[in-house]
């Protein structure tokens, strides 16, 4: 494993580890019924995710850059094994970052600060968007680990076949040498 791998690999872990301690609010709010307890909970948690010092946002998104920095590295190969599992692994981890753009970023906006026309109904349906957003990117993420662990699975493997096939040629040429040094 070298660091472009360790660089996916790391950016995947943490936000993995992100979207979890996130899951103990979003499974109550996509699988509970939704109380107003529970949804004081998710509007406090999230406000509070919000509201984090300027520097633990700008290291989740600098992780963002070096997930896709390292996927582009190691596609940068260019060949079978990068093409697809890289490529596929690109793909999936481009759209984790979209849904977070897309859905993450606006749903938190209108949770924790909403603009004058949204209703508490707003920012509940905000809520539920939000929690089923960050239940999508962790299936994504986790598809991205998968994908980087067949991989390596593949190569591995490779390496094995190789140096099987390389043993059982220099076995057949150390036989057909000790054939002619008899005749």
């Amino acid at each position: 494993m070298g660091f472009r791998q360790a660089a996916v690999l790391a950016s995947c872990s943490f936000f993995l580890g992100v979207l979890f301690i996130c899951f103990f609010v979003d499974y109550r709010v996509l699988h509970q019924e939704l109380t107003d307890e529970i949804v004081e909970d998710g509007f406090q948690f999230y406000a509070t995710f919000f509201n984090a010092p300027p520097a633990i946002k700008a290291v989740l998104h600098g992780f963002m850059g070096v997930g896709i920095l390292g996927l582009v590295a190691k596609l940068h190969k260019y060949d079978e094994s990068a093409i697809f599992f890289d490529g596929s692994s690109l793909v999936a981890y481009i759209f984790a970052v979209a849904v977070y753009l897309a859905v993450s970023v606006p749903s938190l906006r209108t949770i924790v600060t909403p603009v004058d026309v949204d209703t508490r109904a707003d920012r509940i349906e905000a809520l539920r968007i939000l929690s089923a957003g960050n239940t999508i990117i962790m299936v994504v993420l986790g598809a991205v680990l998968v994908l980087q662990g067949g991989q390596e699975y593949a190569r591995r493997a490779e390496v094995r076949e190789l140096a099987k096939i390389e043993a059982e040629l220099k076995a057949k040429g150390s036989a057909s040498a000790g054939k002619d040094k008899k005749e």
